[in-house]
C-alpha cells in the first residue's frame, strides 16, 4: 500500500485546505470545504476526482464550499452526527467512535467538543494522520465558542494520547500568533524556544508552520501542559486542578 499523497494549501484568509489522494483507487477527500473555487481548482491541476469530504464541524468557513463541490463531483459528505441539522448536504453521519474506510483505509471519529459542540476529528492510523480541524492548533486550540473548558481539556487530552509521531493537520495558520502567547506563559521552555525561531523564519519565507506532530505539541503547546510546574508558577496556580489551569490558558488567550 503505497502512502496517500497530501496536498494542503491556503485559502480564504488564513484557513488551510488539505486534499487526501490515493493514487492506487483514485479516491480522494478534501478535510472540510472552506473555499470550493480553489479547492476544484487544486483537484483539477492534479486530474484528481473528488470522493469524499469529510466535515470537521458546522462553522461558515468550514462548510461553504460543499455545495459547489457536491454538485461537480457528488462525493460522499460524511460530518458530525450531533451538528447533522446545521450542515448541509451531508451524505452520512458519524459519532464519537464510529470508523468507516476511505482507499481501504480504516478512519476513526474522535468526538473533540469545545470548539463546538459536535466538533469532530479525523484520525488515520494506518497513515500517522489526524485532522484536527479547529480543536487542536500548533502551539494552540480552538476557543470555546459552544463548549466548557472541561469539555476541550477532556477533547484535547484524548488527542494527546494519539501516537507522538501523528502528524495533525489543523484548519487555520494561527501558530505564530499562538507562538507570541506561548512564550508569556512557558518562558523557560527551550523546546518552545527554539520553535518560536522556526516558526519565525518559516512565515518570514510565506512557509505553512504545518502539518505539526503530536509529540511535538506535547512538548510545546502550553494548552497540553497544564501539569507543568513552570506554567502553573507563572500562573500563580501551583494547586489548581489541570481543567482550571487550562481555562485560565483559554482566558489569557481570549485576551491577548
Amino acid at each position: 500500500m503505497t502512502r496517500l499523497l497530501i496536498d494542503q494549501f491556503s485559502c480564504r484568509q488564513d484557513n488551510f485546505g488539505v486534499i487526501l489522494h490515493d493514487p492506487l483507487t483514485g479516491e480522494t477527500a478534501s478535510i472540510d470545504a472552506p473555499d470550493g473555487a480553489v479547492i476544484a481548482r487544486r483537484l483539477g491541476e492534479d486530474g484528481w476526482r473528488l470522493t469524499h469530504i469529510l466535515v470537521t464541524h458546522h462553522h461558515p468557513d468550514h462548510v461553504e464550499g460543499i455545495a459547489a463541490l457536491a454538485e461537480a463531483w457528488s462525493p460522499e459528505i460524511i460530518g458530525p452526527t450531533a451538528e447533522s441539522a446545521r450542515i448541509a448536504g451531508l451524505t452520512r453521519t458519524v459519532s464519537d467512535g464510529d470508523t468507516f474506510e476511505f482507499a481501504g483505509r480504516s478512519v476513526s471519529v474522535i468526538t473533540t467538543p469545545g470548539h463546538t459542540a459536535g466538533h469532530i476529528c479525523f484520525y488515520i492510523p494506518d497513515e500517522d494522520l489526524l485532522f484536527a480541524g479547529d480543536t487542536l492548533f500548533a502551539l494552540g486550540c480552538g476557543r470555546l465558542f459552544e463548549g466548557s473548558p472541561a469539555d476541550m481539556f477532556g477533547s484535547l487530552s484524548r488527542l494527546s494520547e494519539l501516537p507522538d509521531q501523528t502528524r495533525v493537520y489543523c484548519g487555520h495558520e494561527y501558530t505564530q500568533s499562538n507562538a507570541r502567547f506561548a512564550v508569556t506563559v512557558d518562558p523557560d521552555n527551550e523546546a518552545l524556544a527554539r520553535r518560536v525561531e522556526e516558526i519565525d523564519q518559516m512565515r518570514a519565507k510565506g512557509l505553512p508552520t504545518l502539518p505539526t506532530t503530536i509529540g511535538f505539541e506535547k512538548r510545546t503547546n502550553p494548552f497540553l501542559r497544564t501539569g507543568d510546574a513552570g506554567i502553573r508558577k507563572q500562573l500563580g496556580m501551583v494547586e489548581a486542578s489541570d481543567v482550571d489551569v487550562f481555562a485560565e490558558l483559554r482566558r489569557r488567550k481570549d485576551r491577548f
